[in-house]
């Protein structure tokens, strides 16, 4: 069933709420189910992800990020659709507008009124319209041409459910099926590098989880772009010691101007690399797209069958039973690479994984190497104990807040509800004692990198609307869609604490 044409204008101005509720003074009713509090933690993530709106999608931060990005606008989605589903689709329809030819989803897209200087690498490094002309690049918008991890599939479900009439109204789902179907397909079919059935990526930006030492070693093999063929803009936002060193941005800069000069063509890159969370989150998605096709007319049941069948590949390649988690393998070495990252944790968040797996993945988690519920007070992203280690460094230690929410979701959904609701809270009172930083020192919570970042917000908002004590309902396990109807109290406990001082 559709809600009537005719109350279509209606309906999506009257869920489009996002900047009525900053914009109202705060002791005015609010339209809003239930009224917020002044200050609280709700008023506070939606009024950075109004701050950060351009009118079609919402960029990570004002600064140092000021385009488009992928991973982030799946993410900003699935905390958007609780404030406004309009706005939710919209910012995944704007980023599969960007989509190329081949079916790939490019990981920035970039906007045409942001001068060249304020990000690199930028749309004249890329010349996405040119040299990527034989992958289908798209003439009228310019973007990057690698991809980050498939998560967006996942996130138009969850959107859709946020508001099923409004959604079948517009025909959102039917208009971004065709999309995430052929997204899909790249991923499997021309990233099927290695041979086992898995996705690889080609370069480290690809996998999101920029400078992990997972790829220290086959960055070995990369002969650095000269240091004066680029400029790092990223250093105007952020201390050199909390962000990838020279060498690495060199390798980096390498590898992109190899595949771009290489037209874009999957399979000639020297790095490949088939990392577990990307893995991960392309298996959850399939199941997504499973529901999406259900909703649709379809049976969905190929799409289940294949994400039954890619985790147990995913196991068979990846998984080391005896360090207890998931490791990435080096396609171009042939071997696991031997770097605890939490990548290697995010695999919990799928339906079908063996309980021995499910087991040993909540144990390595609470141990020491990463001390979920312990000694850290969100899960860092590598080991504690590895040499690598740096509490500041982008990715080689810090804690994020999304890979903080794929882990609650993966033990909540495995039944951990006790662990996952010590993690949704040091989320929430970690967000709120650092004005929604992009990453933050997994000992003290020490924020790092931009404040006001989106993702934080808004997954913040996702975690706000979870009622305690409820799991993943049967129907839709693995596609996270939680009965959140309403703010649970858990804002006003984690209000209360940050109100005597305890906020940075």
């Amino acid at each position: 069933m559709t809600e009537p044409v005719g109350t279509m204008c209606f309906v999506e101005s009257r869920v489009d709420r996002t900047a009525q509720l900053t914009a109202l003074p705060v002791e005015r009713t609010f339209v809003y189910d239930p009224p917020p509090l002044s200050g609280s933690l709700h008023l506070r993530a939606a009024a950075v992800l109004e701050g950060n709106w351009t009118g079609t999608s919402t960029v990570p931060s004002r600064g140092l990020y000021p385009h488009q990005w992928s991973w982030d606008s799946a993410f900003i989605a699935i905390g958007l659709r609780h404030l406004s589903p309009l706005r939710a689709q919209t910012e995944l329809e704007t980023l599969l507008a960007a989509q190329w030819g081949d079916g790939r989803i490019p990981h920035i897209v970039f906007n045409p009124s942001v001068p060249l200087d304020a990000y690199f690498p930028s749309p004249d490094f890329w010349r996405s319209s040119t040299a990527g002309r034989t992958a289908g690049a798209p003439r009228t918008v310019q973007t990057s041409g690698i991809v980050q991890p498939p998560v967006h599939a996942l996130a138009a479900w969850l959107v859709h459910c946020a508001d099923p009439g409004l959604s079948r109204a517009r025909g959102f789902l039917a208009g971004v099926y065709p999309r995430l179907a052929a997204w899909h397909r790249y991923l499997l079919h021309r990233r099927h590098l290695g041979g086992g059935g898995l996705a690889s990526v080609v370069h480290p930006w690809e996998q999101g989880m920029d400078n992990s030492p997972c790829w220290d070693a086959p960055l070995g093999r990369i002969t650095p772009a000269p240091a004066r063929s680029f400029r790092r803009a990223d250093l105007d936002h952020g201390a050199a010691e909390d962000r990838p060193t020279d060498l690495d941005y060199g390798r980096y800069v390498r590898l992109a101007t190899d595949y771009r000069d290489g037209e874009y063509a999957d399979g000639a890159s020297e790095f490949a690399v088939e990392d577990p969370s990307f893995n991960a989150l392309l298996i959850a998605s399939e199941h997504a797209l499973a529901r999406i096709a259900r909703e649709l007319g379809a049976t969905g049941t190929a799409r289940h069958a294949r994400a039954e069948r890619l985790t147990g590949v995913l196991i068979d390649r990846l998984w080391d039973p005896a360090e207890g988690m998931f490791f990435c393998r080096d396609v171009r070495g042939e071997e696991l690479i031997p770097e605890r990252s939490v990548s290697g944790l995010i695999p919990l968040l799928l339906p079908d994984l063996p309980r021995d797996i499910t087991t040993a993945l909540v144990r390595t988690a609470s141990g020491p190497h990463f001390g979920l519920g312990d000694t850290t007070q969100l899960p860092p992203s590598y080991d504690l104990l590895g040499e690598a280690f740096d509490p500041h460094r982008y990715w080689r230690g810090p804690a994020w807040f999304n890979t903080s929410w794929l882990l609650e979701r993966g033990l909540r959904l495995h039944g951990e509800r006790a662990r996952a609701e010590a993690l949704r809270t040091a989320v929430l009172e970690t967000a709120a004692a650092t004005d929604f930083a992009e990453y933050v020192d997994p000992y003290d919570g020490e924020a790092c990198g931009a404040t006001g970042f989106s993702w934080t917000a808004a997954l913040t908002l996702d975690l706000l609307h979870e009622p305690p004590g409820h799991g993943v309902s049967g129907p839709v396990l693995g596609t996270f869609d939680m009965r959140d109807t309403e703010v649970n109290d858990s804002e006003v406990k984690v209000a209360n604490r940050v109100k005597g001082g305890d906020r940075g």
